[in-house]
């Protein structure tokens, strides 16, 4: 069993910045990839940014690309997700999850095994 627990959500302006943290207990955090997940209302869950367990690869959603930074410190089983240059499309709930040991990152939720409860993120314009 894995828990995950997000934070850092909010409310914030346009062009603002937010930090989402996600503490990891359970299992050994080191040893799997992560990723991070939006769901907007009406919409479907998608996948934003994933890490490997050691941390040396990265994948990004298009539309995140260079304003999303992910990153891991697995000394603290912790997962982050900077967020630069927010707009109001960034809007929805967000979610981090535990993704398998691979060389490759999945941005298929269903690839995912285990879930945080969601933190909301609200941009307004």
């Amino acid at each position: 069993q894995v828990q995950l627990v997000e934070s850092g959500g909010g409310l914030v302006q346009a062009g603002g910045s937010l930090r989402l943290s996600c503490a990891a207990s359970g299992r050994t955090f080191s040893t799997y990839n992560m990723g991070w997940f939006r769901q907007a209302p009406g919409k479907e869950r998608e996948f934003l940014a994933g890490i490997s367990w050691i941390g040396t690869i990265t994948r990004y959603l298009d539309s995140v690309k260079g304003r999303f930074t992910i990153s891991r410190e697995n000394a603290k089983n912790t997962l982050y997700l900077q967020m630069n240059s927010l707009k109001p499309e960034d809007t929805g709930v967000y979610y981090c999850a535990t993704g398998r040991s691979s060389v490759v990152i999945s941005t298929t939720p269903t690839t995912y095994d285990y879930w945080g409860q969601g933190t909301q993120v609200t941009v307004s314009s």
